[in-house]
C-alpha cells in the first residue's frame, strides 16, 4: 500500500529516539513538536500533529503479532476504495520495528456514548455497519478481527473457571458458576463453532469508535479490523460494554438492518449475546470491587439472557 502523502522523517526519528530513551517521553515531550495528545489510544498512542498541511492525526502503535499499524492503515484504504467516506483519510504509514507510525485526516464530533440522545446516531451508525458488511474481504480474506467467537469461548471455557476456583469461597463465585453452567446448558460453543459466512468487520465494537457530527457520522480505530460474520458482529455490538445506556428496544428494531433477519442468523444472534455477555461478566468479575456498579449490572444482564431465547429489555 502506498502512501499518499510525504512521510515527516525527521519528527518520526526524533519520536524514535525518544522511545528508545524511555517509552513515557512520548507523554511529556511531544509538545515541542508540536503534537498535543488525544484521548482513547488505549496502548497506542495518538496525537493531533500541527502539520505544515494542517493538523492531522497521527498514531505511534505498539509491537503484537497482528502488526496493527498496517492493519488500520490497511483498513482505511480498503473502506475508502469502496466509497464508504465515514472514515478518517489515510495520509501515509511508517512501518517500524520499534514503533510503527500511520498519519490520517482529522475527525470530529461526540462519542456516541456521550449523546444525550443517541438514537438518531445510532440509527447512522447501523447504516454504516451495513455499508461495511457488503463490501469484499479484500486484504483481510485470511485475518479475523479481534474478539473472536473462538477468543470468547476459550477465556469462558478455559480462562474463568480456573480463576472461580481461587475464590470458591466468596460469595459471587455459586452465582458466576451457575451462570457458567446455563450457559453450557444452551450448548452456545456448539452453535458458534458452526460454519457462517464471512463478513468485513471494524473489529472493535466500543462505541466511543463513533463520532457524532449530526447528521454525519465517523468511526476511527481500524487496528483490528477483519473478518466475522453477521450474527456474531451484531451480537458483539450490542452487548459491549459501552452499549449499555441504549435501550434494547431500539437495538430490536434495528436488528433486521444488522442482518439478522432469518432464523437462522438469529439462532446464532441469541447464541453469541449469550457469550458475549458472560465474557464480558468475566472481565467485570476480576474487577468486582472496584467496578462493583457495572459488574452488578452485568450480572443481572447475564442472568436475564439465560433465562431468555432473545433480547431482553435492560
Amino acid at each position: 500500500m502506498q502512501n499518499t502523502a510525504a512521510v515527516p522523517t525527521d519528527l518520526l526519528d526524533e519520536l524514535r529516539a525518544l522511545y528508545r530513551r524511555a517509552p513515557d517521553l512520548l507523554d511529556s515531550e511531544t509538545a515541542r513538536l508540536g503534537l498535543h495528545p488525544l484521548s482513547g489510544g488505549r496502548n497506542n498512542r495518538v496525537f493531533a500533529w500541527s502539520s505544515a498541511d494542517g493538523e492531522v492525526c497521527l498514531k505511534l502503535y505498539r509491537i503484537d503479532k497482528r502488526d496493527r499499524a498496517a492493519c488500520e492503515f490497511n483498513a482505511l484504504n480498503h473502506v475508502a476504495a469502496h466509497g464508504v467516506t465515514n472514515v478518517p483519510k489515510p495520509l501515509w504509514h511508517d512501518p517500524d520495528p520499534d514503533l510503527p507510525a500511520v498519519a490520517m485526516s482529522m475527525v470530529a464530533g461526540e462519542p456516541v456514548p456521550d449523546l444525550a440522545e443517541p438514537s438518531t446516531a445510532i440509527r447512522a451508525v447501523v447504516s454504516v455497519l451495513g455499508q461495511l458488511r457488503a463490501l469484499p474481504l479484500g486484504p483481510f480474506t485470511d485475518l479475523p478481527r479481534v474478539d473472536t467467537a473462538t477468543s470468547f469461548v476459550d477465556r469462558i471455557t478455559e480462562v474463568w473457571p480456573s480463576q472461580l476456583d481461587e475464590y470458591a469461597s466468596e460469595p459471587h463465585t455459586a452465582d458466576m458458576r451457575g451462570l457458567l453452567d446455563a450457559w453450557h446448558r444452551h450448548n452456545d460453543a456448539a452453535v458458534l463453532t458452526e460454519p457462517a459466512p464471512r463478513i468485513f468487520s471494524h473489529g472493535d465494537s466500543n462505541l466511543l469508535n463513533w463520532l457524532w457530527a449530526g447528521p454525519e457520522i465517523s468511526v476511527v480505530d481500524w487496528e483490528f479490523a477483519g473478518y466475522s460474520d453477521t450474527a456474531w458482529d451484531a451480537a458483539e455490538f450490542i452487548e459491549h460494554l459501552s452499549a449499555h445506556p441504549i435501550d434494547d428496544a431500539l437495538w430490536i428494531s434495528l436488528l433486521p438492518e444488522l442482518g439478522v433477519d432469518d432464523e437462522a442468523t438469529r439462532r446464532r444472534f441469541a447464541a453469541a449475546q449469550r457469550t458475549v455477555a458472560l465474557r464480558w461478566l468475566s472481565v467485570l468479575w476480576k474487577r468486582r470491587h472496584k467496578r462493583a456498579e457495572e459488574f452488578e449490572y452485568q450480572r443481572k444482564r447475564v442472568t436475564e439472557l439465560m433465562n431468555s431465547d432473545f433480547v431482553s429489555l435492560r
